[in-house]
This record gives structure tokens, sequence and C-alpha cells, in this order.
């Protein structure tokens, strides 16, 4: 009787311990296919089923962040990569958003290390001694300026810091000069092309469109100053980020500018159990992630861990926490 006990007891484990670590099944909303998040959906993909082949995690491509949190808003998705700047937009209602999204919660830090680029042409730089974007202000130039298309968060973090500069859309056009919208890599042609004098984006250090830009155009990394910096953290819940000396071909010292940071979002109607078991398999599992490219080399779960605009989801505080991430 006693050896039928325990192995009823033990029946009664396996099968509590299986009902509790059933597969994940969600669906992640990214980005632009091709696109770093979507090879962040392959990596958070392999983590899950590198603790459970039965679990997956089906990429959908979006318009980006900002269609993300629409959609987690809405409950159409289970998961959404969101910068977060957007983040912080979202949960104020500003635009887009008609209201505040307030059913977010973070699963974890993917990366901060985006930092804001103004890149500007040599010669108009030396013409008119420019080494800081707050110097285009006073420097009567009529700088031709890319900023990044409307709906993009670059574009909003980038005016911004330039309003913060001095560098208004009336100063500009006062100056001769003008406001481009256009995207990365089109800012990349068009300033090689010598239809632009200076682009803007937040973009990962040496990213392929800037390489280019700075190994086909003569430009130079401008300053930013820690005011511009402090002022626009305070409003999009952004980082600061060092660009170190020689990065770009004619940038001689650091820049310490605006850093972009992606946070993976779930909702507050995820279970404890799901935002667990998928914030530990990331924890366990990071280099799953981190092989997807390189430039996610530096991720940590002590950066899965960092807090964000968003208040952490229970179940994934609690996977931190066990493994002495939060406190």
């Amino acid at each position: 009787m006693r050896i039928l006990t325990l192995a009823a007891a033990v029946g009664m484990m396996l099968v509590s311990h299986s009902a509790s670590a059933d597969p994940l099944n969600l669906t992640l909303s990214g980005g632009n296919p091709g696109g770093l998040w979507s090879l962040l959906g392959v990596g958070i993909d392999r983590a899950v089923k590198a603790d459970d082949p039965n679990s997956v995690i089906t990429y959908q491509a979006t318009g980006g962040g900002f269609a993300n949190i629409g959609l987690l808003a809405a409950k159409r998705t289970d998961l959404g990569l969101v910068h977060d700047a957007e983040a912080k937009i979202g949960l104020q209602g500003g635009e887009p958003f008609r209201a505040p999204v307030e059913n977010m919660r973070a699963i974890g830090y993917m990366y901060n290390w985006a930092p804001m680029h103004f890149f500007l042409n040599k010669e108009m730089a030396e013409k008119y001694k420019i080494d800081s974007i707050d110097d285009i202000a006073t420097s009567g130039a009529p700088v031709r300026i890319g900023i990044n298309r409307s709906g993009n968060i670059t574009s909003n973090v980038a005016l911004k810091m330039l309003e913060e500069a001095g560098v208004t859309e009336d100063v500009v056009t006062s100056n001769g000069g003008q406001f481009v919208r256009a995207g990365a890599n089109e800012q990349a042609d068009l300033i090689q092309d010598g239809r632009l004098d200076m682009i803007t984006n937040g973009i990962f250090i040496k990213h392929s469109s800037f390489r280019a830009v700075d190994e086909n155009t003569d430009v130079v990394l401008l300053g930013v100053p820690q005011e511009v910096i402090d002022a626009t953290n305070e409003e999009f819940g952004t980082g600061t980020m060092v660009i170190p000396a020689g990065s770009y071909k004619n940038q001689k010292e650091d820049v310490s500018s605006v850093a972009l940071g992606a946070v993976l979002v779930a909702t507050e109607s995820m279970s404890e159990e799901n935002a667990y078991s998928l914030a530990k398999s990331l924890i366990k599992n990071i280099d799953e992630v981190k092989a997807v490219h390189s430039s996610m080399s530096a991720l940590t779960p002590e950066l899965l861990a960092k807090p964000t605009v968003i208040e952490f989801h229970p179940g994934a505080a609690k996977a931190y926490s066990e493994a002495g991430l939060l406190k």
C-alpha cells in the first residue's frame, strides 16, 4: 500500500508539473520583414523552443512600434516589440493615440544601444563652423536636414533634440534650408547625391546605411549638448550613449547622444504562467537571441531585467527576481 501511495504521489507531481509547463503559443508583432526585429522574433522563438520544442512564437510583420502598441491595446496580439520612446507616448496617450494605452506590461528590455546620429556634410560644417547641433541655429547655414518620415519614432526624437538646440523649422527655413522627410536608406542616398546636407537617425553604431554614408561621403558627426540629451530623455524615457571616437572616419572625439531602446511587451491579460515561462526561457537561453545578429552581442540577462517606462508583467518580474536580477 505504501509503495502504491508513493507511486500515486509521484504521478500526481508529474501531472502537476506538466500542467504548469504547457507549451507557449504566442504571436509577436514586430516590424518590417528582414529587419532586426524580425530576427529578434526568430531568436525569441528559438529561446522558448530550447526549453520546450512544442512552444512557438509566431512572428507578425507590422508597421513598427506605434502599430504594435495599437495591436496590444486592441488585444490583437500577444506580444509586441516597442521602442521605449514609443511606449512612453502610448502611456501618455500622445499622437498617434487618442487615449492612454494602459494595458502594456514589459517582458524584457531587448537593447538600448541605438544612439541618435547627426551627420553633416564636412564642407558645410567647416564653412559655417558647425561642430554641434546647437551651432546650426546661429550659423546662418542653409542646411537641408533629413528627418525620418512621420510615424517613425526617430522623427519625433530628432525634432525634439533639434528644437531643444534652437533648430526649429522657422530657423532652418529663414536660413534658406529645409526639413526633408525621408526614410533612413533614402536619406543615405540623398546625402550621397548632394540633395541633403545633413541626415539624422537613431540607429546602431556603424549600421550599414550610415557606414555607406561615412565611406562614400565626406561627413562629420555632430556633437549634442548635454542639456539637449537631458531634456529629450525626460520627454521620451530614452537613455544616453557614447559613440566612441573613431567610430566614423572624421570622428576624433567621443560623442554623447540620446539612445533609443526596444522592449518586448505583453498585455496585462497574459497569464502569469506564460509571462514567467517566456522570461525564464529568455534568461536561460539568451544566447539564442544574441546569435541572430552581431548587433545583439551586448544583450545580457541584466539588461533584460532593466526597468523601463513600462512596469514588468508580474510573471516576468517573478522570473527575474528568482534569477537575482530584480530587487
